[in-house]
């Protein structure tokens, strides 16, 4: 087949679904009106780590609307088969109402279930008792599991003999994803089958699977509906408890329930950054080359489960140096496990890296590009394998322009504002190219329309846009001529929408489907003795607006609608599919340059951060107007995590103290300044057919790195514990 003419990828299209979104007409997972339902309210344990040794539900059940109350002490045994093909950590995960253990605070130890609303007002009146212990909640002092490793040279060696040598120790805090819609599910009981409504950011392999493994039936028996989900940042990647909790309280009652966490639950119940200690040397000589770097990390996870994160890859690649060697062990505490959140990894190990990098280059005195210029490597020093495409350097370049960057005074505390300090900071951002194999449904109609269907999510990225792009030009037709369909696990499936895979895969997916399904038209009309198109070379043949026509010759053609009519065809539909190889030939990541201007007050130690510029190689950019609301909102979410974000948790029950939002600070309007992404033109044909790299992710990392940088530039003060607050830097 001719290559079609691309209309509609790589232009700035309005979001397809904003509409509904902004009426109010979009259906997130607590809002699809199920007859019947009934309303479920959690109980959550009032201590960190212990036994339960009663649980008295006599005022609940009393009440008038109360249906159930079901604990550890009556709830039906659940077989929990193991579930592989999940993004489950390793470990047992925690096993709702099957034994008295208590492991974390805010772990669910019952559930009310009533006709009304009432359910909550009931969850408060059942009286819970406990053996307490004392929890384990200090990542400093607990013992850490055995470490995962890496080494190339000997770096201890060579930090020996380097001319210049640092060494620092950062403290990460928690972060939690707060998104706009709570985890909410609707559970429905047909028989053996099982339908449930839930956020999630994975129909298929999160929802379905699990469900299908804790109830101990067959995956087919269980439906899961995901048409909207409303933000997530990483936190609806696996099946929660309360999802299990709601199906257990449906098939109890015998009625389809409805359970939505509170904003307090979903800081013990829906996963979060783990906090970390990270201890990092750098040896380089007089001249800012790098010879060694050593990587000693600490991170926080569960007493059930081993979760850990790509905390390794940008201390391997993003710098050329011959010795590294790094130890990352998680740290087993008495908290719920948690769960990747935007730029996972990454986003904690650039803030360390770029942040030692800028000490670096002060001790040195070295423009920070400049350093970074020096050591960028010429291929992927931990794989061997060369890259893809690496427009780093050129994302450097462009920042600084566009950034005014050579304007700087290097020298710290060297710019005032009034009572403000003035600074500037940069870092690097990179995260890799994940793709994974997915399919899409396509099925082009006799009308010419084209339905296209994939079990994907779209949390806010704009996958209900972005496809209808690729669908658009691949069969030839306009938008609005394509229906585009998601979030139903009866569809096609797809992997987890994360780890910036979505576009790549499931966009590779749906354009195999639509090259497809139109080379079958124009086979069709090619040999059609009656069609103007007859003895063509379907090879010529492209489709502009529904209408095939020789290439050569637009006025020999005719429509979709105008062949399958003839042909008495309803429609054409195909299932297509991608996949990237089994053995990767290259290494593949997106890549950027993050620049911020700070104001700190000199008396106060209140940071302001006034400018912001991203400069991003992430490939083809299907949509610049849905790459800036990625691009924006990461900046925001870095703005967070670099003076903001944190939770503080009392050691004597492992309780979250700001469990809330007017505790756990995030950016508000006022706290976010002028913000600018660039994209650089172009693509990665090796990545996959689309030529993206992936952008969501890349967009938070080092952001945090470049504010703490530039807090540096103005004040001379370097902080090391994240966030930086006020005490700081008084």
């Amino acid at each position: 087949m001719t290559l079609q003419p691309e209309k509609f990828v790589g232009t700035p299209q309005s979001r397809v679904d904003g509409r509904l979104k902004v009426t109010g007409q979009a259906r997130y997972a607590a809002d699809h009106g199920i007859d019947g339902v009934v309303y479920a309210a959690v109980v959550d344990s009032s201590v960190g780590r212990g036994r339960i040794t009663g649980v008295d539900a006599g005022a609940a059940t009393a009440q008038p609307d109360v249906l159930a109350v079901i604990s550890h002490l009556n709830a039906p045994r659940l077989p929990y088969v193991d579930n592989p093909g999940s993004n489950n950590p390793p470990g047992t995960r925690l096993r709702v109402f099957q034994d008295d253990r208590v492991r974390f605070f805010g772990q669910p130890v019952a559930v009310v279930v009533a006709t009304t609303l009432a359910a909550q007002h009931a969850a408060g009146l059942v009286s819970v008792s406990y053996t307490a212990e004392q929890p384990s909640t200090d990542l400093g002092t607990a013992p850490a599991d055995p470490p995962t490793t890496y080494a190339r040279g000997d770096a201890d060696a060579a930090l020996g003999n380097a001319p210049v040598r640092l060494e620092m120790e950062y403290r990460l805090a928690r972060n939690h994803h707060n998104p706009m819609e709570p985890h909410a599910t609707i559970a429905r009981w047909h028989g053996a089958n099982l339908t449930v409504w839930d956020k999630t950011q994975w129909v298929v392999g999160g929802t379905q699977q699990e469900l299908a493994a804790v109830f101990g039936i067959p995956q087919t028996a269980v439906r899961v509906i995901s048409p909207f989900v409303g933000g997530a940042f990483g936190s609806g990647l696996r099946a929660w408890p309360h999802t299990t909790i709601a199906a257990l309280a449906a098939r109890v009652t015998g009625r389809p329930v409805k359970l939505v966490l509170s904003r307090r639950q979903l800081y013990f119940g829906t996963g979060f950054r783990p906090a970390y200690t990270y201890q990092v040397r750098v040896g380089a000589d007089r001249h800012g080359r790098l010879s060694a770097m050593t990587h000693d990390i600490r991170g926080e996870t569960s007493s059930y489960e081993t979760f850990s994160e790509a905390m390794l890859a940008p201390g391997q690649m993003l710098y050329s140096m011959p010795n590294v060697s790094q130890a990352y062990a998680t740290v087993p505490l008495d908290v719920n496990t948690p769960i990747w959140m935007r730029g996972p990894g990454y986003a904690s190990a650039a803030f360390v890296i770029e942040s030692a990098m800028d000490e670096l280059a002060h001790e040195l005195r070295i423009d920070p590009i400049e350093l970074r210029l020096r050591n960028e490597p010429g291929s992927d020093e931990s794989s061997g394998l060369p890259f893809s495409t690496r427009r780093l350097r050129e994302c450097y370049e462009v920042g600084a322009r566009e950034f005014g960057w050579r304007r700087r005074n290097p020298q710290p505390r060297s710019t005032t504002d009034g009572d403000w300090l003035v600074g500037t900071g940069m870092a690097a951002a990179v995260y890799d190219t994940a793709r994974a194999p997915a399919q899409a449904h396509v099925r082009l109609h006799a009308d010419g329309t084209a339905l296209v269907q994939s079990a994907t999510s779209d949390m806010g990225p704009g996958t209900y846009t972005s496809m209808p792009q690729v669908a658009a030009d691949a069969l030839g037709l306009t938008m609005t001529a394509v229906n585009f369909q998601l979030g139903d696990s009866i569809m096609p499936p797809t992997p987890p929408h994360g780890g910036s895979m979505t576009m790549a895969s499931v966009g590779s997916a749906v354009k195999d489907a639509c090259d497809k399904v139109r080379g079958q038209a124009i086979e069709l009309a090619v040999g059609d003795p009656r069609s103007p198109l007859h003895g063509v070379d379907a090879a010529d043949v492209l489709v502009r607006d529904g209408r095939m026509r020789v290439k050569n010759d637009p006025t020999r053609g005719e429509t979709y609608q105008q062949l399958l009519s003839r042909h008495n065809r309803e429609h054409l539909e195909v299932i297509g599919s991608w996949g990237p190889p089994q053995e990767e030939r290259f290494s593949m990541y997106a890549y950027g340059a993050v620049f911020a201007e700070v104001a700190v007050d000199a008396r106060l130690g209140l940071v302001r951060v006034r400018r912001m510029l991203g400069v991003y190689d992430a490939g083809r950019i299907v949509n610049p107007k849905l790459a800036d609301s990625q691009a924006l909102g990461g900046m925001v979410g870095g703005i967070g995590s670099a003076l903001l974000e944190h939770t503080t948790t009392d050691p004597r029950d492992g309780r979250i103290t700001n469990a809330n939002l007017a505790g756990y600070l995030v950016p508000v309007n006022a706290d976010v300044p002028d913000l600018r992404a660039v994209y650089l033109n172009g693509d990665d044909p090796e990545a996959d057919p689309l030529g993206v790299k992936g952008l969501g992710e890349v967009v938070l990392v080092g952001v945090a790195p470049a504010i703490a940088n530039a807090v540096f530039h103005a004040t001379g003060r370097r902080v090391r514990d994240f966030p930086i607050t006020a005490e700081a830097l008084l």
